[in-house]
């Protein structure tokens, strides 16, 4: 019926990028809920966001596809789209075999604001050490009750 092999090659060896994908986001998760440091959570952020930007990245991959091209043929303004009679619109064919950009583009909107997420959470982080002392969660919890008692 199933052999091993072909079972682990299958289950395994071809899903082997989201199986890593769930190992970060796990290890993301975990620094944000499990640590007390802020810094060692807003890694874990990191890590986590990073995580999920790889699986849509992934996702967005098309087997023997290339990108797609904007030919000038398909130009309803173009002068070659004047010579040749008009615009012409791409068959099924011709579709199958460009990849999606759409996934990768919003992942690199999604970088940008991780960038500048992060950048604003460490500013927030070093003014909290400026102001308190530390950047320890019990600490911190510690500190705020005894200013407003």
């Amino acid at each position: 019926m199933f052999e091993l092999g072909d079972l682990l090659n299958d289950l395994f060896l071809e899903r082997l990028n989201y199986l890593i994908y769930v190992v970060l986001l796990m290890i993301g998760l975990h620094a944000m809920i499990a640590k007390n440091n802020l810094i060692k959570k807003l890694i874990g952020m990191s890590i986590f966001q990073t995580a999920i930007i790889l699986f849509y990245v992934s996702i967005g991959v098309k087997a023997d596809a290339t990108i797609p091209i904007y030919l000038p043929e398909h130009d309803p303004h173009g002068e070659s789209a004047e010579k040749a009679g008009g615009p012409e619109a791409l068959n099924a064919t011709e579709v199958e075999g460009y990849a999606n950009p759409l996934p990768h583009v919003l992942m690199l909107t999604a970088i940008v604001v991780g960038v500048a997420t992060l950048g604003l959470a460490l500013a927030l982080t070093q003014r909290i050490y400026q102001g308190y002392g530390t950047i320890e969660e019990d600490q911190l919890l510690v500190k705020l009750e005894r200013v407003d008692a």
